[in-house]
Formats: C-alpha cells, structure tokens, sequence
C-alpha cells in the first residue's frame, strides 16, 4: 500500500475538490510563487549561515510564505555530535534564527515562522555521518492542516 502525504495547499485543495466531485480550472499562467520542494538544508561544521545557493533557495521559501499568509513554517536546526550538549544546542538555535532572520528580512510575518534547535539530540542519520546530521529542515503547516489534526 503507497501512501501519500500532501503538505502543499494548493495539492491539499485540489484533492479535496477530486474527491467531492468538483472540477476546478487548471491555471498556467499563475504568478503565485510555489513552495520550492527543496526543505533541508546543511551545513559546515561549526558554521550557523548557509551559502548562497542555499540562501537563494530560502529567499523563494520566503516569497512563498510572503503570498500565502495562511502558511506557517516550522524551523527545525541540528548538529553532528561534536561539543558539548549545551553549544550544540547553542549552534542549532544560531542556526534556526539566522534562517527565520533572514525569511523576516524578505518580508515574511514573524506569525509565520517557529524555530527549534535540536542540537545533536535527534540525528538524521547514524551519528557517524556528521554531514548530513549538520541540518536544518523546513516544515511546512497550513489552517487546513490544524483543523484536520
């Protein structure tokens, strides 16, 4: 059995409308910016600021936060299991706020946006593998998310 979690509103939408029989126009000329599929992030060791690829790609995160009020995002930043618990949870904070920092200076609402820093305590992967576990994840919610929980 497959199945499939939709996180995208228009998606969420567009499935519902399927499912009570209802058609809805399909529009190519949209201008509304689309969530980017890409939501995780990492990072050098030691280091709290992406790169600029990785920036970009935050800014259309932005845009799209910025056109769908209704969407909030949640910030979830990690670390490998270098150093202490206490600066690993340190550097996964600095990394979840200098993300939400930068969605805040391209005009995304404050309401929008929640952060945690995990530090190392919830790994990706093995806790050998300290590239992918140095992270930070996007995930998304929406109103029609929460009144379905």
């Amino acid at each position: 059995m497959t199945v499939l979690v939709l996180d995208d509103p228009e998606l969420i939408a567009q499935s519902a409308a399927l499912e009570a029989g209802i058609i809805m126009p399909v529009n190519n000329g949209d201008d509304t910016p689309h969530r980017p599929h890409r939501t995780r992030f990492h990072y050098s060791f030691d280091k709290h600021n992406l790169n600029d690829e990785d920036q970009d790609i935050l800014r259309e995160h932005a845009a799209y936060l910025r056109a769908h009020p209704e969407v909030t995002v949640h910030i979830h930043a990690h670390t490998d299991q270098f150093g202490a618990n206490d600066y690993n949870t340190f550097l996964a904070k600095l990394r979840a706020s200098a993300a939400a920092k930068l969605l805040k200076a391209e005009g995304v609402n404050d309401a929008q946006i929640r952060t945690t820093g995990w530090g190392s305590s919830k790994p990706l992967t093995k806790p050998e593998d300290h590239a992918a576990n140095r992270r930070l994840e996007l995930e998304y919610h929406t109103g029609h998310m929460a009144k379905a929980q």
